[in-house]
């Protein structure tokens, strides 16, 4: 199977160009649900490819408006390439995402997810049992954690996630990065984020989240909204347990439009699998 077969072409993908803001990606990013954005450039009259913009770019880099500073670059993949060997380069790289290119021309994105999509239907191997391919190290906040600071937590950890816990330390459900941006408010300028973080006579007001004179830390020009995880979770979760195949666990990622489920033994938690545990069972 090649890359061609599996990746989403460039006629179905939704581009922004050079010049742009990181407000054209927000939009489009909050619109579609997308995790990235190819960014090209029309030289001549021909579309170049440039590179990528992702939701974590935004995060990370809140001062920055400029798309061409906002971007990176990540590896590229022909559309004859196997997709076996285009899944590999997705985990060593640590990458979402391979732009499918031609020359500077982009013919298309190869995501996890289109590989997860292969696995579901059985067009590459899935018989791996997901007990041996889950992440074990799990990320969590508590029901009434501000969203903000959940924001934070995930973005500390690392992960697209956070496993929502309630009082008694029970699985309640799952707040994600999509959850987030989807409720995220840029503010212009040097405005004021009021109350996209606690007082500073909170409990909630830790020494690591504190704003800096009236702008919330970690994503200064997006403003979130103050209240409990739980207001934004995803309660009603898909669970699988150890013996489920990686093939039936891509279905159930496929079919709901999920990037993760919580791997569980019982009632107890015991780890995560991610879409891209799945890659790494290939």
């Amino acid at each position: 199977m090649n890359v061609s077969d599996a990746m989403t072409p460039r006629s179905d993908l939704v581009v922004v160009e050079i010049p742009g803001s990181r407000n054209d990606v927000l939009e489009y990013i909050q619109e579609y649900g997308f995790s990235s954005v190819p960014v090209v450039k029309d030289v001549d009259g021909d579309e170049v490819y440039r590179g990528l913009v992702t939701r974590d770019d935004l995060i990370e880099q809140p001062d920055e408006d400029q798309l061409a500073l906002l971007m990176r670059e990540v590896p590229t993949v022909g559309a004859a390439e196997s997709i076996d060997a285009a899944a590999a380069t997705i985990v060593a790289e640590g990458s979402r995402r391979l732009p499918v290119v031609d020359g500077d021309e982009l013919v298309g994105i190869l995501t996890v997810t289109d590989v997860i999509r292969a696995i579901a239907r059985g067009e590459m191997a899935g018989d791996t049992e997901v007990g041996g391919l889950a992440t074990t190290a799990v990320n969590a906040t508590h029901t009434e954690t501000p969203l903000p600071v959940a924001e934070r937590e995930i973005g500390l950890a690392n992960v697209p996630y956070a496993v929502v816990l309630d009082d008694d330390a029970d699985l309640a459900g799952m707040v994600t990065e999509v959850d987030i941006l989807a409720v995220a408010r840029v503010v212009e300028g040097e405005a004021s984020t009021g109350d996209s973080i606690a007082e500073q006579d909170s409990e909630w007001s830790w020494e690591g989240i504190k704003a800096t004179g009236a702008r919330y830390l970690p994503t200064r020009n997006v403003e979130l909204p103050a209240e409990a995880v739980r207001h934004f979770m995803t309660e009603d979760l898909i669970t699988v347990n150890s013996t489920r195949t990686a093939k039936e666990v891509a279905q159930e990622l496929i079919s709901n439009d999920i990037e993760q489920v919580p791997l569980v033994n019982g009632t107890d938690l015991d780890g995560i699998v991610r879409d891209v545990d799945l890659l790494e069972g290939l």
